[in-house]
């Protein structure tokens, strides 16, 4: 299991003296970074390929309050993988000092082509580099309608009522 260990910081405790929910959200992405740095989806890498991450929604599930003065470690799963590496889905775990697991986040996204500005496919390689995580046990092939399974769209207004 890929995992990070961090230590719950002044600045990560939010009004009610336990763990604030934006500070998940940064223990998350730290640990999806660092498992991508250490596998072949550093800066360099992602500049060659005019490569960028883009979150499609991240689900956050808590389970129980954690405060400061222990550590806690956070764990990363791929959950499923499109053929072409397009579509990604990670589960994050989080666990406090006795294994205890307070809370689980579901996350979706995708890469982008950033001169394009369109999602946009991996190399080969990259691709197995991002399926050597370890895998959920209800790990899927991905494809777009997995990306929509949620049936959220956007609905605009009209301007003058932002006014």
């Amino acid at each position: 299991m890929y995992t990070k260990e961090f230590e719950i910081r002044w600045s990560d405790i939010d009004a009610n003296r336990h763990l604030a929910n934006t500070a998940y959200i940064n223990f998350m992405s730290h640990t999806r970074m660092g498992f991508l740095m250490e596998n072949g989806f550093g800066q360099k890498d992602l500049a060659k390929h005019n490569l960028g991450p883009v979150v499609f929604y991240e689900h956050v599930y808590y389970f129980r309050e954690v405060f400061a003065g222990e550590p806690v470690k956070v764990s990363l799963e791929l959950k499923g993988l499109s053929e072409d590496g397009m579509y990604f889905e990670f589960v994050h775990n989080f666990y406090d000092s006795k294994g205890r697991n307070f809370a689980s986040c579901e996350m979706m996204g995708g890469w982008i082509d950033l001169k394009a500005r369109k999602l946009t496919g991996l190399p080969s390689e990259m691709i197995a580099n991002l399926n050597s995580l370890p895998h959920t046990e209800d790990f899927k092939k991905l494809t777009k309608e997995d990306t929509r399974k949620h049936g959220r769209k956007p609905k605009d207004i009209d301007p003058e009522l932002l006014k």
